[in-house]
């Protein structure tokens, strides 16, 4: 697990691979379920967290279509995750 500073935010964006992270999925990830009946929405929940400033924060995923775009909040803002 990396630990990110705010300062690793550039423009709206932070590059981290899938070790970086850390694995806490919820109770209906453990059993393989989806969050909607058809996988696709706006504010899909991941099972992933990102470190940010000694502070753990959700990634959350959009998915219209065929691709997904990852991201958590921050101030209230959507900082996206490459």
């Amino acid at each position: 697990m990396k630990e990110f500073k705010t300062s690793d935010i550039q423009r709206g964006y932070i590059s981290a691979n899938v070790g970086d992270l850390v694995d806490c999925p919820l109770w209906w990830h453990r059993q393989g379920l989806i969050q909607t009946s058809s996988g696709y929405g706006g504010k899909l929940t991941s099972r992933y967290k990102i470190s940010l400033d000694g502070k753990l924060r959700r990634l959350y995923h959009t998915c219209y279509g065929n691709a997904a775009s990852t991201w958590f909040t921050l101030k209230g803002e959507k900082v996206h995750v490459r």
